[in-house]
């Protein structure tokens, strides 16, 4: 977590106000796993009904594009290594971890949603919108979306099916009880 990224601080801000358990991961240096470098993940989340979660956090604005020219699309691109990294580090954290990309979406001025919006959190005088998709999801519908860039995204008939309020991934049923 790079506490000089709004986007990581405000989404840190909101696990705070959810009360929800979480560390933050320190990306000062390259992390490595076995011999090769993986880009680090942002958040481990322990929801209170048993959720495990490796968060990458990914922050875009809404409306998207220059200032002059808004586009009004809930952009969800993330780099190939983000994908790859995400789910070696989900792996590793052991059974019951899934990786999670978290989309906080900084809003416009312009941008209108009722304060009971689920994943809707103010801070520091801005708006934002938390979303998130399962990586293993994004990584079966994910699409090129520039080779030169090494990006990937979802088509927007994916995304509108993959993307849910954050809380709804912190709220799973209780495991079943151990048998012994």
């Amino acid at each position: 977590m790079d506490r000089a990224n709004h986007y990581e601080a405000a989404f840190e801000s909101y696990l705070q106000a959810g009360r929800h358990a979480y560390v933050a991961v320190d990306e000062a240096r390259r992390s490595v796993l076995g011999d090769s470098p993986v880009k680090s993940l942002d958040f481990l989340v322990f929801g209170r009904a048993g959720a495990k979660l490796c968060v990458d956090v990914k922050g875009r604005r809404f409306p998207a594009g220059p200032q002059a020219k808004p586009r009004r699309v809930w952009e969800c691109w993330a780099s190939a290594e983000d994908v790859d990294g995400l789910e070696r580090w989900s792996r590793l954290a052991g059974d019951g971890f899934r990786g999670l990309f978290v989309f906080a979406y900084l809003l416009g001025k312009d941008v209108e949603l009722p304060d009971s919006t689920s994943g809707l959190h103010r801070f520091r005088g801005r708006r934002y919108l938390f979303r998130a998709i399962d990586a293993d999801d994004y990584r079966e519908c994910m699409r090129v979306r520039s080779p030169r860039w090494k990006t990937v995204s979802l088509p927007l008939r994916d995304y509108r099916a993959l993307v849910r309020p954050f809380d709804d991934f912190v709220r799973v049923e209780e495991p079943e009880s151990c048998p012994f």
